[in-house]
């Protein structure tokens, strides 16, 4: 069963802990800051995501929002190809949907810090996700197999737009 509610974490001046409705905002903003790596959402999803999450969280350095992950464990009424490929292939999963770290925070770690406490308190069996292959985002596919990620597939989304590198890291 994935994390329901993890606990705030603080490290200096670093803080990661649940997204809520008053986040989502900015929340959106660093998605759309982060196109075309990631798709565009409206609020309302965002607010459906805090709805059927088992993990949405925000780093913040001194206050500011930095960046966000958004996790699905198995089960989930969720419309997304990628979600439906580790639901059929995998049983114990939590489903990375997306990871933005906002660009005046990138380069500080908080990626990492995002995903290993979430490597720390899920109670799934592998972590799965995807990154695009087209449009390419060579970065996060290093950043990915730098942490343990490795490719078991790829598959065309979004009707044909986008062409994804399907990756699990067994814990």
């Amino acid at each position: 069963m994935s994390i329901q509610n993890p606990q705030n974490i603080t490290e200096e001046f670093i803080l990661i802990r649940n997204a809520t409705n008053s986040d989502l905002k900015q929340i959106r903003n660093l998605n759309e800051a982060a196109l075309p790596h990631v798709n565009s959402i409206p609020v309302s999803d965002f607010e459906e995501f805090l709805r059927i999450n088992s993990f949405f969280s925000v780093i913040e350095e001194e206050g500011r929002i930095a960046g966000f992950l958004i996790v699905l464990g198995p089960g989930k009424e969720y419309d997304s190809e990628n979600y439906r490929y580790f639901s059929k292939h995998y049983t114990n999963f939590d489903y990375v949907d997306r990871i933005v770290i906002g660009e005046d925070f990138r380069g500080k770690g908080f990626g990492t810090k995002l995903y290993e406490y979430l490597f720390e308190h899920t109670s799934e069996q592998c972590i799965t996700c995807e990154v695009n292959i087209k449009p390419p985002n060579p970065k996060s596919i290093q950043f990915h197999q730098m942490l343990g990620f490795g490719e078991v597939d790829q598959q065309y989304s979004e009707g044909g737009k986008k062409y994804v590198s399907l990756m699990v890291r067994e814990l």
